[in-house]
């Protein structure tokens, strides 16, 4: 399937969703902050990202500005996946590139469906 970029400073949200995509036959990788997953999606140029928008230093809306805005990483899309839930950062996470907005906790159904979707163009 596809080979996916999960950015999550949780472990135990970043153990969830990955066992769900690997159970999907996805190949997944993590980095677990916003510069760790500018840098990830550089160097592997990943399928498709899910990003969260809270993390310490560089956070999603930032980190998939800049792989959005990337030479390199502009054609990854990227899925937000965040608890925050105000219709301003579902707006302010498209104006940053992002193709969809997830909010926590997300089914397995709804993460496979928007996954797909993305990929799919």
């Amino acid at each position: 399937m596809a080979r996916i970029l999960l950015v999550e400073d949780s472990q135990t949200e970043s153990r969830a969703y990955a066992q769900i995509l690997q159970k999907n036959g996805h190949e997944v990788t993590t980095a677990e902050n916003g510069e760790q997953g500018v840098q990830k999606a550089r160097e592997n140029l990943p399928d498709l990202i899910l990003m969260d928008v809270v993390m310490p230093g560089l956070n999603g809306f930032q980190a998939t500005r800049q792989i959005t805005r990337g030479d390199a990483t502009n054609h990854i899309p990227v899925v937000i996946v965040s608890t925050k839930d105000q219709e301003t950062d579902k707006v302010w996470g498209a104006r940053q590139g992002a193709r969809a907005f997830l909010t926590k906790p997300v089914s397995e159904k709804l993460l496979l469906d928007t996954i797909n979707q993305a990929l799919a163009g």
